[in-house]
């Protein structure tokens, strides 16, 4: 078959740019055997040309249709008239912000429409929203799959959605574990000069720095240690990867407490996988997840993981084997825990160690790929 007449996926969401959702989206892309699908991808608001150019498949466009905050009528006809062009065979969107452009492809005459649920965000935490899971039952009999991420946005799509079994596809993230690997030994450089030595214990978290991710609460937990540990100064180092509000925010806690020197705050970077392999524990202190890829990489990485108890994190992280669970904005709670690793470099090397053969074992890249693959491949099979 013709590159020309593959089945075109037009992948709709809010915008392309660093993110668990965003990543992996273009992990299928990229991953996605060549002769099965073309992709498009379609951005209500936007994309970041730096992120759009990880993606390495040939021929894949961005389209960006600058939504404008609150109501914008108009997008519904930016969006009918971008699939009557393209005639996309399938329709995929994400998370509540794209579930809109449903309306205009049922309009448009596409006729296969996927849907993934990948988290929530600050919003609605707890998936409660009247309103929101509202339009949600208004588009379902016109979704013909949806894709949760966790056990816990599967039971919720069933249990407060009213979505039918037949039409779930519960896909969890997958890793790349040829990119994402331990420390051949102890750990490795950091790509900053001056900041750490190998005596140094490097505790660290990655993620867009805005409220549901909650970075000022391993803020506190790091502030705590240096109170608590003596000469912890000497020795104890905090990493925070990412941009955001948050950002200033945690940098003017650090400079109050007289410890901005150290932490790392450098903003986003495209660098991950070597910054992963220059930690010794990594944590994740949202206030809400769907499936952490960032949780995945640094399990990947050898990294034990202290997440808190909230969304997919429980299904990732396996207390006292590969890290720790901790209630969410509870900053004591979270230095106890890292305390404890911080006090034994045994259990630190053993729990990373089992992190990455959990990876190995039941989170492959190739794996996910193939799921998604046959969704698409499902419902093709329904509708034509």
């Amino acid at each position: 078959m013709k590159v020309s007449t593959l089945p075109l996926v037009a992948h709709v969401i809010h915008r392309l740019d660093v993110g668990g959702l965003e990543n992996g989206l273009v992990n299928i892309i990229n991953h996605m055997p060549e002769g099965h699908y073309r992709h498009v991808i379609i951005c209500m608001t936007d994309y970041n040309p730096a992120f759009r150019a990880r993606i390495r498949q040939s021929g894949v466009e961005c389209y960006a249709l600058h939504k404008q905050e609150g109501k914008d009528v108009g997008i519904y006809f930016r969006l009918w008239r971008l699939f009557r062009r393209l005639r996309p065979m399938i329709v995929h969107t994400r998370n509540l912000s794209a579930l809109e452009a449903l309306l205009p492809a049922i309009l448009a005459g596409v006729r296969c429409r996927v849907h993934g649920e990948h988290g929530r965000d600050i919003h609605d935490i707890d998936g409660h929203n009247r309103k929101y899971n509202m339009l949600r039952r208004v588009f379902r009999p016109w979704v013909d799959r949806y894709i949760p991420l966790s056990r816990d946005l599967d039971q919720w799509l069933r249990n407060q959605v009213g979505v039918a079994d037949n039409k779930i596809v519960a896909i969890c993230n997958g890793v790349d574990s040829t990119l994402f690997y331990p420390a051949l030994q102890g750990r490795d450089a950091l790509p900053i000069e001056g900041f750490a030595e190998q005596n140094n214990i490097i505790i660290g978290t990655i993620g867009r720095m805005q409220t549901v991710k909650d970075q000022l609460t391993l803020v506190r937990a790091f502030l705590l240690l240096l109170h608590r540990l003596p000469d912890a100064r000497k020795y104890l180092r905090l990493l925070l990867i990412g941009d955001g509000p948050l950002r200033t925010q945690a940098q003017a806690m650090l400079q109050q407490a007289n410890a901005l020197d150290l932490c790392w705050l450098p903003g986003s970077r495209d660098d991950t996988p070597v910054i992963l392999r220059g930690m010794d524990i990594f944590v994740l202190p949202s206030l809400a997840e769907g499936i952490s890829n960032t949780i995945l990489e640094a399990m990947a990485s050898g990294l034990p993981v202290i997440a808190t108890q909230v969304g997919g994190n429980s299904e990732l992280v396996i207390e006292g084997q590969t890290g720790a669970l901790v209630p969410a904005a509870d900053p004591e709670a979270m230095a106890d825990a890292l305390q404890r690793y911080i006090e034994d470099p045994e259990l630190r090397h053993k729990q990373g160690q089992q992190g990455r053969q959990c990876i190995e074992r039941e989170f492959s890249l190739a794996y996910m790929v193939q799921r998604y693959q046959s969704v698409y491949d499902d419902v093709l099979k329904e509708k034509y």
